[in-house]
């Protein structure tokens, strides 16, 4: 009889938000498979938990994961967590959860934490219909590449971002959506110093330069869907850059404006600074 997969859920912070059932079910598997040993190891001492562990991460998840099928089959019941929350979103998994499943193992979730959800139902926007975008790249042009394609959505965006990070990111979107777009912040969440704060970009921009909002600990950016304002800049720009590719700037401009029917200086200054941003 083969073991089962577990996907155990942990806290994002304060060690007391574990579960019953996570906590039964990490005292009973054969081996659990952690992102970062020693820092679940704070985890399972606080739950009375001795159990093996190994560290399955990112780096070592391709040669790893045949060895844990291997296991799996032989009848070992393993539990896979991550440093905080919810394994496998932003975190590692994928491969061994979609190994399992080809290998005809059970897996089991066992649901808890998860800082993207977390700070969604407390961010004040539509939780209705929402998109998990996580962790956007680090270098800038690929980031703002990405972020353009958003401007026309009209779900909610749910980003991770480091605290090292979080003023570029800020700045970004502050250019690409609009000053006045709302977003929340919630950083450090259910830890001592958890931090949220709902206003419009160019507040949160300001906020987080003069340290209202501290660049430390990890950040959930909560984003507000297009209402639709932004469909028109959106479209001047896109049709701008078409009419360019065959006639100059200015030329450009005067078309893009008789198209649009917006004013000349409008489409300008909205064309300069995509330009600026770009």
């Amino acid at each position: 009889m083969t073991g089962y997969l577990y996907i155990v859920a942990t806290p994002i912070g304060n060690l007391g938000d574990i579960t019953r059932r996570s906590a039964n079910i990490l005292k009973q598997v054969e081996l659990i498979a952690a992102e970062d040993t020693r820092h679940s190891r704070k985890l399972l001492n606080h739950i009375g938990v001795d159990n093996k562990i190994i560290a399955y991460h990112e780096h070592n998840e391709e040669k790893l994961t045949g060895q844990l099928i291997e296991k799996l089959i032989d009848g070992t019941s393993i539990a896979l967590i991550s440093d905080a929350g919810t394994p496998l979103i932003s975190d590692p998994g994928y491969k061994l959860v979609s190994a399992a499943h080809d290998a005809n193992i059970t897996v089991i979730p066992v649901p808890g934490a998860s800082a993207a959800i977390a700070a969604l139902t407390v961010s004040g926007l539509s939780c209705s219909k929402f998109i998990f975008e996580g962790y956007l790249s680090a270098k800038a042009v690929s980031r703002r590449k990405y972020l353009r394609k958003l401007v026309l959505e009209s779900k909610t965006l749910i980003f991770y971002e480091t605290p090292h990070r979080i003023l570029d990111l800020i700045n970004d979107m502050n250019s690409i959506f609009g000053k006045s777009r709302s977003v929340t912040i919630a950083r450090e969440l259910t830890k001592k110093h958890e931090q949220i704060v709902r206003d419009t970009l160019s507040n949160i921009k300001f906020k987080i330069e003069n340290n209202k909002i501290k660049s430390k600990g990890e950040f959930v950016v909560i984003l507000e869907g297009s209402k639709g304002n932004l469909v028109k800049d959106s479209e001047i720009i896109r049709i701008n850059k078409i009419l360019t590719e065959r006639v100059s700037p200015k030329d450009g401009v005067l078309l893009t404006a008789k198209i649009t029917g917006r004013k000349k200086n409008e489409i300008y200054k909205l064309v300069h600074e995509n330009d600026k941003i770009g």
